[in-house]
């Protein structure tokens, strides 16, 4: 019987592989059969992660390349190292999140934001989404269609709850809050996805979206209890959750479908 999740012979190009979730991505891929290729603008972080994940599955399955995403020509520079590229993942993002010791900070208040944090924090996800797609996407229209999968977040969806980053004792205008660049490169990123998803739809590339909720890690225990107080499911999504999810939407398990952002969050976009 046909594996419908089976990725062998595939080859995914993920961006922003050097961070939390795009070495998760890029193992989703290695686990059904497929090879990939780590890009980040931070060169030792990619190879890092192609590293350890050629230790971990004991075979050469990952490669390594710096890539700035709003750089056309650092794209095209890598994508003419393979003659075929099957999957791109758009992943890269800038994402101020909370963290231990520091992390969001009150430059990202809407009334005090300057045009660079403006320009900075639209430009790899909305821009990077959009020439990836571009540079990818015509190597895919070369060699008879591909997958796009783009990585939104549930705050593509609605707008953050600004409650959740306040710390007692801290001013109004000091407040840190989550900068209005996340959620408007998001919820463009889900529109970008609708538009490809039917311009491709005869073309052999189906283009879809994933948007996940906040994943644990490390988080001040502050924060953990006030996020996990507004999912449904009482809790933070854990690392390895979304893996399933990326395989189903990178392989034939899906080939029906193009154009949709799928949802997992815990129910927090639900209620």
């Amino acid at each position: 019987m046909q594996n419908l999740f089976d990725l062998t012979g595939k080859t995914a190009l993920i961006t922003g592989a050097g961070g939390l979730l795009g070495p998760k991505h890029a193992e989703a891929i290695i686990e059904f059969g497929g090879n990939v290729i780590i890009t980040d603008h931070h060169v030792l972080r990619a190879q890092e992660k192609a590293e350890m994940l050629n230790n971990k599955f004991n075979k050469e399955c990952a490669t390594y390349h710096h890539m700035d995403v709003t750089d056309k020509g650092s794209i095209q520079h890598v994508a003419d190292h393979y003659e075929k590229i099957d999957i791109l993942i758009n992943n890269a993002a800038k994402d101020p999140k909370v963290k231990k010791g520091g992390g969001l900070t009150s430059d990202s208040r809407f009334e005090s934001m300057s045009e660079e944090y403006w320009y900075e924090g639209i430009d790899a996800a909305i821009n990077g989404t959009f020439l990836c797609s571009q540079i990818i996407g015509n190597k895919m229209l070369e060699n008879g269609g591909g997958v796009i999968l783009n990585i939104s977040s549930d705050l593509g969806i609605i707008a953050p709850d600004q409650r959740i980053y306040r710390k007692e004792g801290v001013p109004e205008e000091m407040q840190n809050v989550k900068p209005i660049t996340y959620s408007a490169a998001k919820w463009a990123i889900v529109g970008m996805t609708k538009y490809l998803g039917v311009y491709f739809a005869k073309k052999g590339i189906r283009v879809n979206c994933l948007s996940p909720t906040g994943v644990y890690n490390n988080h001040p225990e502050d924060f953990v209890k006030k996020l996990s107080n507004i999912i449904p499911m009482g809790r933070m999504a854990d690392i390895n959750e979304y893996k399933g999810a990326i395989v189903f939407l990178c392989s034939g398990a899906s080939s029906y479908m193009t154009g949709e952002n799928v949802v997992i969050d815990g129910g927090k976009t639900v209620w």
